[in-house]
């Protein structure tokens, strides 16, 4: 049914007084607040249906009362609006009454991530042999048996073997690295002397694990060859590196062993963290304690990468990260390092070296 200008203008009107009473309504409910919008702006709703019904009107009424309805139904829209807005408001102010949290009260702190202190022993080492020359090498956690033993001089039925409690990987002829050695072997294979590189990483040892054994733990392992290398080179580098690395006052005591891979080999003790010298069980009462072991490098291990043992020489050296950071921190038992234990390691700041 066609609706005339007199009728759409006396409808504009009663829509007015409807939208102003509303408005200044107090406590409308969400249900009376959804009939009202669905009575007047809803799909067929009072608004909605005048608007529809401008098509009727000439072009010049549709022109003057075109923007009064358009401009009615946006003030609808915006007083049911924020009629929503209180209603949820009032909502959520019940909520919180209701759930009895106090927003005055200070909130909780939120956690902040500290770097793990074997990864901060480990990047300590790094920095010290960095500024001595030491360029950083990785290789693969599974290794041939000619990387990991052959070619560092350990044969097959070698018995320097027994000294690694070797993990052998069923479906590969690989097994899983005992020590960073084999990647100074690949280091080697592919690139030509003179070099310095450390090779930090994890190594695997088949061992039954307690306070002071892990069956996966990290070493550092540090390599040089040049020409006339020997072992009053690896006296000095060794010294320096441990006297930066805890502390000055360090002394350091370098005695005989055996490597397959080094001749002369030797191991290193420095003072002990505990007593400096007078004896307690950290020491077995020696004053001092056993941190890595050492050598020049063997000339079989040479000749194995390609390198004339004639002309070029080397020093090699291995620390254990763990051992270091249970000595500098004063923990006892390994497996602390390995559980996650927040209690554990919040105990450490970012920055204990």
């Amino acid at each position: 049914m066609a609706v005339s200008r007199q009728e759409l203008e006396a409808a504009l009107q009663e829509l007015t007084k409807a939208l102003e009473g509303f408005a200044s309504q107090a406590g409308v409910t969400p249900d009376q607040l959804e009939a009202f919008r669905v009575q007047y702006v809803g799909r067929s709703g009072k608004v909605t249906e005048r608007l529809k019904s401008l098509k009727d009107l000439s072009m010049d009424d549709k022109r003057e009362l075109g923007p009064k309805l358009q401009q009615l139904k946006g003030l609808f829209d915006s007083a049911i609006g924020a009629k929503q807005r209180a209603l949820e408001a009032e909502q959520d102010a019940k909520t919180l009454s209701d759930s009895g949290i106090d927003l005055t009260l200070p909130g909780f702190p939120s956690p902040r991530g500290r770097v793990h202190p074997l990864t901060q022993v480990l990047d300590e080492m790094g920095r010290i042999l960095g500024l001595m020359g030491f360029s950083w090498a990785e290789g693969p956690f599974a290794e041939t048996d000619y990387h990991n033993f052959t070619a560092l001089n350990i044969p097959e039925h070698h018995p320097a073997r027994d000294m690694h409690d070797t993990f052998y990987l069923k479906e590969f002829p690989l097994v899983l690295r005992t020590h960073t050695s084999p990647v100074q072997i690949r280091t080697m294979e592919a690139r030509k002397p003179p070099l310095r590189i450390i090779c930090p990483g994890r190594v695997f040892r088949h061992e039954a694990v307690d306070a002071t054994h892990s069956a996966v733990f990290h070493q550092v392992e540090g390599l040089a060859v040049d020409e006339s290398i020997g072992f009053a080179d690896l006296k000095g580098t060794l010294s320096d590196f441990m006297k930066r690395l805890l502390g000055s006052d360090t002394k350091i005591r370098f005695r005989p062993s055996y490597f397959p891979f080094t001749e002369p080999s030797t191991e290193v003790d420095v003072t002990c963290f505990f007593c400096k010298q007078k004896g307690c069980p950290a020491c077995k009462h020696t004053g001092w304690i056993e941190l890595l072991g050492a050598g020049v490098v063997n000339p079989n291990v040479l000749r194995a990468v390609g390198y004339d043992p004639e002309k070029w020489s080397g020093f090699a050296f291995g620390i254990g990260v763990e051992r270091i950071a249970m000595l500098r921190l004063g923990v006892r038992d390994i497996r602390l390092f390995y559980e996650n234990d927040l209690r554990f390691l919040e105990q450490f700041d970012e920055n204990l070296v």
